[in-house]
């Protein structure tokens, strides 16, 4: 018998996953733009997912709402499907409040933790007590 490495495992490439970024207010030819770009990203790619960073978008109007829905829609049309990335709490309670559902990705930030307390090795006859 032969201790040799065991047997590989084929590699599994995901699909990639491009990224469209949002920004400012969005208006009929800019929503036009962004559906032709989402459209081209995602045959160009063959990604499944079209990753929306929506942190930087401008307020949560209904334009916006439009935008995001026909990018939904060409997505779906090019074989794949959106996902926001950061989007603010003020769009995804209008999203809800319209009923049209997206995928949500939030950027993770590391935790703040304080350092752990100390124990006190001595203790001055002055110093208050804790």
């Amino acid at each position: 018998m032969s201790s040799g490495p065991p047997p590989s495992h084929p590699n599994v490439n995901p699909k990639p996953q491009p990224d469209l970024t949002l920004t400012g207010t969005l208006d009929r030819e800019a929503t036009h733009r962004l559906c032709e770009e989402a459209r081209a990203t995602l045959q160009a790619t063959g990604a499944d997912v079209l990753v929306c960073d929506v942190a930087d978008l401008g307020p949560p109007v209904l334009a916006a709402i439009d935008a995001l829905a026909r990018l939904q829609l060409t997505a779906r049309r090019a074989g794949g499907r959106i996902r926001l990335r950061n989007p603010a709490p003020h769009l995804r309670e209008l999203l809800d409040l319209v009923g049209i559902p997206m995928e949500i990705e939030m950027e993770r930030q590391a935790e703040q933790r304080e350092p752990p307390g100390r124990v006190q090795e001595a203790v001055e006859a002055r110093d208050p007590p804790l």
